[in-house]
């Protein structure tokens, strides 16, 4: 059975495109654009794990009940499909917030349940999805094509990263101008990195769930993104004028 474009679906990417432009007017209030007045906090590492892990820990239940309770005999499509889920989240979720220097950070616990209750949804679905698709053929070029984008967005999400983490010595607070790699042309090369490994994921697993989680990467990283360069602009009066936001030469 290949799963269908359902009035969930068409619901879930209409309230992607809302929250896009939502965004435009409100930033996200974490880390830079963090503000006292959201409610209680939780440390930032902690709300990171907790809402990161949820998505691998949710998609792998609904990919299992769905399944018929067996990942045994997957096809081996799909076993690269959920590799590449699960490695990218073994970054975020349990690397990442450990390389990172968050000691005194604070995340709203409100952003930290909204994030849980969307990896809810969307590990939902795209299990439940990759449960009901047919075996995909690994040597499509369509197949070929996406998984060398996750993996180059991917590669550039976590040398991205490493430069950030790199612009602070240990103990060190306050913000510089991130210099090499792809900063050379654009204020976020991690979100960068990040919309096109779920555009290569969905070109891949070729699923309304897996198109429409491409559509909520945009939606969530492109405003805050711009956010992000316009707040680099006002803050460093000699912030390099060529650079983009999140797209080179484009955005």
């Amino acid at each position: 059975m290949n799963p269908a474009w359902s009035p969930w679906t068409l619901g879930w990417t209409a309230l992607a495109l809302a929250t896009f432009v939502f965004l435009f007017f409100r930033t996200a209030p974490y880390g830079r654009h963090a503000e006292g007045r959201w409610g209680p906090t939780i440390a930032h590492r902690v709300g990171w794990i907790v809402m990161e892990i949820t998505s691998p820990i949710v998609l792998l239940a609904a990919l299992w009940t769905t399944h018929d309770g067996s990942l045994s005999d997957l096809p081996s499509s799909h076993r690269v499909l959920v590799g590449l889920w699960l490695g990218h989240y073994a970054y975020r979720a349990v690397a990442y917030p450990f390389i990172m220097r968050w000691k005194h950070r604070r995340m709203p616990v409100l952003i930290m349940g909204s994030a849980v209750a969307f990896n809810l949804v969307n590990g939902g679905l795209n299990g439940t999805h990759l449960a009901l698709r047919p075996a995909l053929s690994i040597d499509s070029p369509l197949f070929l094509i996406g998984g060398i984008l996750f993996v180059a967005g991917l590669l550039i999400n976590i040398h991205s990263d490493a430069i950030l983490r790199s612009l602070r010595k240990p103990g060190e607070t306050g913000y510089r101008i991130p210099e090499g790699g792809l900063y050379r042309f654009i204020s976020c090369p991690n979100y960068f990195g990040e919309l096109i490994e779920w555009i290569g994921f969905a070109m891949m697993a070729a699923t309304p769930a897996a198109i429409t989680f491409a559509i909520w990467t945009a939606a969530n990283l492109i405003p805050r993104a711009l956010a992000h360069h316009h707040w680099y602009r006002d803050r460093f009066e000699m912030y390099p004028a060529g650079r983009r936001a999140v797209v080179p030469f484009i955005l």
